[in-house]
């Protein structure tokens, strides 16, 4: 097999992508520049996030209805077939048989004594009486004895007081459902705001990126699509999108998520009690959290206190609240699914890597983005940020422990830090049957090296293409990803043995763990 072919065989199985040959590209360091990836969360496409898009919902629900007539239509037009819907239902009633003889039987009538009615009287008497003296004795038809519940009182939480009482939200238990659902909402929903952006009027025609693709189109809108056959004016704002947004200051900061934001020219938020929406300035983002605050001028605004996302299991109820497909103020109840998910996400900027996120049955849709995730105190724990898109039931939230530990350096617009990304520089591949005959190695076991990044740990330590890692510090790895999950798992600086097999050799080489972060 000549260089070329064998090149392209490797490529078929290699799935960490490279990015290109060193500057140098002499020597026996002219690799591919790449970084190594464990697969942690499932394919991007699986989920989406994003604004609701004024005119999605008549659009689809359009196409639903024209889909549904059109397949009816053609499928008996094929067969020749008029098809005339009936101009009268009746319900389905069972009809009574009559005998093959047409005979019937007189049953003769049975007296019933005078005697066996009172006895039955006499018996229902002391039946009933019973009864009802055990259940005064013992209390049985008493709410507190029945049900068991215990009236728990915390900061701004008390039993299930209606609208005009003392304005708490009850924890007590319940057999069926909360029963605080309505308290949740109506002292949670002033706090939750709804965030519109605009941006400056793109020219007809102009390139659209990703809106441009079907796919994206299904949860982002695609109201805009065709030409509106005038010039368009360059200063003009349009709407952009929608979604949902929450004050945890009463001094008039709101938080969200960044993807509601985006590149929007202005932010109108609109708050219950105003006539007008208020304009919003944009202080703290980050692309990687998808967290963002904004500041509005005002004060004493309703505000949600951030509650622990680690004390609350799975399997506890919650409250969303936001504004699915512009449906201002809706609220949705579901229970905990699961924690510290992981999801990935391919927006225009790349890939939005999720990680510890909370899973929920309660129902997110677009335009849900932003809002809180509320426990049964009325507590937020966690931001609604994604949903999957082939299911039902499957939404996101990122958790309040993320949200607390970056929520300083947003509100002050500071940088977020980043934290320390171990990594080696190199590019892996799972080895081949067909691999293991070429490069001579013992058995199918390990990971191949790709490429190595120049001036990476993996380069300095003279790590090569087509090295096979088959070791770290003498433990073996029979997978890529399981070899790169160990190394994640080592602190920045570090130095570690890989155990590699080179031209059918066996060797050792000393890599010092670097952080990933440095690379710019």
């Amino acid at each position: 097999m000549d260089d070329q072919n064998k090149k392209n065989s490797y490529d078929d199985f290699f799935h960490h992508n490279t990015s290109g040959q060193d500057d140098e590209g002499q020597g026996p360091h002219a690799q591919e520049t790449v970084n190594e990836e464990p697969e942690q969360s499932k394919t991007s496409y699986y989920y989406s996030y994003g604004p609701f898009k004024s005119g999605e919902l008549n659009q689809q629900q359009q196409a639903g209805n024209n889909d549904g007539a059109s397949a009816l239509s053609q499928s008996h037009a094929s067969q020749g077939v008029v098809v005339t819907p009936p101009s009268q239902l009746r319900p389905f009633a069972p009809t009574q048989s009559s005998t093959s003889s047409g005979w019937q039987v007189k049953e003769p009538k049975r007296r019933t004594s005078f005697r066996a009615i009172f006895l039955s009287f006499l018996v229902g008497v002391l039946t009933v009486g019973s009864l009802m003296y055990a259940a005064d004795r013992q209390n049985w038809f008493s709410s507190d004895q029945a049900l068991g519940q215990a009236t728990t009182t915390t900061q701004g939480v008390n039993t299930g007081a209606k609208a005009g009482d003392d304005g708490v939200v009850s924890t007590a238990s319940d057999v069926v459902r909360p029963n605080n659902i309505a308290q949740i909402f109506e002292q949670s929903s002033p706090a939750v705001v709804k965030i519109e952006t605009l941006v400056q009027q793109r020219s007809a025609g102009g390139n659209r990126g990703l809106l441009d693709d079907p796919f994206f189109r299904q949860f982002f809108g695609d109201e805009e699509s065709g030409d509106t056959g005038s010039s368009p004016d360059s200063n003009q704002l349009v709407p952009s999108g929608m979604g949902t947004g929450f004050f945890f200051d009463s001094t008039g900061y709101i938080l969200t998520n960044q993807h509601v934001l985006g590149d929007a020219t202005e932010i109108q938020v609109t708050v219950q009690g105003y006539d007008k929406p208020l304009k919003a300035k944009k202080l703290g983002a980050d692309y990687n959290l998808d967290l963002a605050v904004l500041k509005v001028e005002g004060e004493n605004f309703p505000t949600l206190s951030l509650g622990s996302s680690e004390q609350i299991d799975i399997g506890d109820w919650v409250v969303a609240i936001g504004n699915p497909y512009g449906f201002d103020h809706t609220v949705t109840v579901g229970v905990l699914s699961a924690k510290e998910r992981p999801i990935s996400i391919q927006d225009e900027q790349g890939e939005r890597k999720y990680e510890h996120l909370l899973q929920t049955d309660a129902s997110i849709n677009p335009g849900n983005s932003g809002g809180p995730l509320l426990n049964l105190k009325g507590e937020v724990i966690g931001i609604n940020t994604a949903v999957s898109s082939q299911a039902q039931g499957i939404g996101f939230a990122i958790p309040t422990s993320t949200i607390l530990a970056n929520l300083d350096n947003l509100k002050a617009n500071k940088e977020i830090p980043k934290a320390p990304a171990p990594y080696i520089g190199a590019s892996l591949g799972e080895v081949t049957d067909e691999m293991v005959k070429q490069l001579g190695l013992p058995e199918k076991s390990g990971a191949i090296v790709q490429g190595v990044q120049l001036k990476s740990p993996a380069y300095m330590a003279d790590l090569r293409q087509y090295d096979v890692i088959v070791g770290l510090d003498g433990t073996k790895y029979a997978t890529t990803a399981k070899l790169i999950e160990q190394i994640q798992t080592k602190k920045v600086g570090d130095q570690v043995v890989l155990n590699i097999y080179r031209n059918g050799k066996a060797m050792d080489l000393t890599v010092e763990i670097g952080n990933k972060n440095d690379l710019g």
